[in-house]
């Protein structure tokens, strides 16, 4: 059976994929347009592997709640570019893949892949079909799903690029929002001094130790030094204890008694964080944007 254009083009608009790819699929598969996407995704799978070593550290952060308010998700889709995460196509898929998280409250990242999607394809498979298409290695890095434990969910988005979930008790879903962008700002670990890891609390107390010890002032004075800078220390990284965004004569702490509310948990997603790439302080970002408001 001779290939036509016309059946070119209803694969290309099927697939995605260039005039020449389609050609040799169709031909190889005598011009059976089923036969030949099944074949290209093979192929597609083939190159997806392929790709998969190369760093993806740009991408998206979505947070999103569902219909009825009981259930958010924070989710970080990666790709190679800031092209690329701009584009229609890797949006679209982040979504999908939000979507999926947050209606099928997977396990992990290997079992939210493992959801299928409408037409029969899992996500795993749309994912490599992606990465075939567009050339870039795309992946679903990390996701956490939260199942509501106070009143209302605060959720707050800087661009695509920093993504915050807050699960509040008292208070309103103004407020929850409020210390959603604080915590995109202000990057607090975790949510009361006493929850900062020992690990980190002893290895900042070496440094100021070493710190106090060149003032050469006696031990019992260093110690009342190092104790201060480790209290100072566990109020800047908890979230009670910063100066609010919105307010700075104001901790977290108070604002939150004003209102009676408490935090119950955050999530605090960021593109990149941690994966080796090009550093951007995005977090000052919103701190400028929040007191320009």
């Amino acid at each position: 059976m001779s290939v036509t254009a016309a059946m070119v083009k209803e694969l290309r608009e099927r697939t995605g994929a260039g005039m020449m790819e389609c050609k040799k699929a169709l031909t190889e598969t005598a011009g059976d347009l089923d036969q030949a996407i099944e074949l290209m995704r093979k192929q597609g799978l083939a190159k997806a592997d392929k790709k998969a070593g190369r760093v993806a550290a740009e991408g998206r952060v979505i947070v999103q709640r569902d219909a009825s308010g009981t259930a958010a998700i924070a989710i970080e889709v990666n790709c190679e570019t800031d092209f690329v995460s701009g584009g229609d196509e890797f949006q679209s898929f982040a979504a999908q893949v939000a979507a999926a998280a947050l209606a099928g409250a997977p396990a992990d990242v290997d079992a939210l892949l493992a959801l299928p999607l409408e037409g029969g394809l899992h996500l795993d498979e749309r994912r490599r079909e992606l990465v075939a298409k567009i050339g870039e290695n795309i992946a679903v890095r990390r996701f956490e799903r939260l199942a509501r434990q106070g009143d209302v969910f605060g959720l707050y988005s800087h661009g695509s690029r920093i993504g915050v979930v807050v699960d509040l008790k008292g208070g309103d879903e103004a407020l929850a929002r409020d210390v959603a962008m604080h915590i995109a700002a202000s990057r607090p670990i975790c949510i009361s001094p006493d929850e900062v890891p020992a690990e980190l609390v002893a290895k900042e107390r070496e440094i100021f130790e070493a710190q106090a010890r060149e003032s050469g002032k006696p031990e019992d004075i260093i110690q009342k030094m190092v104790d201060g800078r480790i209290r100072k220390y566990l109020n800047e990284v908890a979230l009670v204890g910063q100066p609010f965004v919105k307010d700075a004569d104001l901790t977290v702490a108070q604002r939150l008694k004003q209102a009676g509310a408490e935090v119950m948990r955050f999530v605090r997603l960021e593109v990149g964080e941690g994966v080796e790439k090009k550093s951007e302080n995005f977090a000052e970002e919103v701190m400028a944007q929040v007191r320009g408001s």
